[in-house]
């Protein structure tokens, strides 16, 4: 099952090592990363993940990367990949 991840926040050391590897810790593979800064200091990720390596429910791993969020001062959000596409369609 694919899915698309999020991450947005003020700018730091640490925020993509935390959250890919807070993925590969759920058995969940990153298949595309996009990462860039907005001015002054505002950091935005998207990736394309494929969770069907893991074992646990897709809303057990968004409910882990948004508490990954939380620790770190980011906003992370899973989505399952159509709900995402259905939510930016023009």
């Amino acid at each position: 099952m694919r899915a698309v991840v999020t991450v947005a926040g003020t700018d730091k050391v640490g925020i993509i090592a935390a959250a890919t590897g807070k993925l590969a810790e759920l058995n969940v593979n990153i298949l595309d990363i996009t990462q860039t800064i907005l001015p002054p200091n505002f950091f935005t990720m998207v990736m394309l993940v494929d969770a069907s390596g893991s074992d646990l429910p897709f809303g057990e791993i968004a409910d882990q990367m948004e508490a990954l969020g939380r620790e770190l001062g980011l906003d992370i959000h899973a989505q399952r990949e159509e709900t995402f596409q259905a939510m930016h369609r023009i």
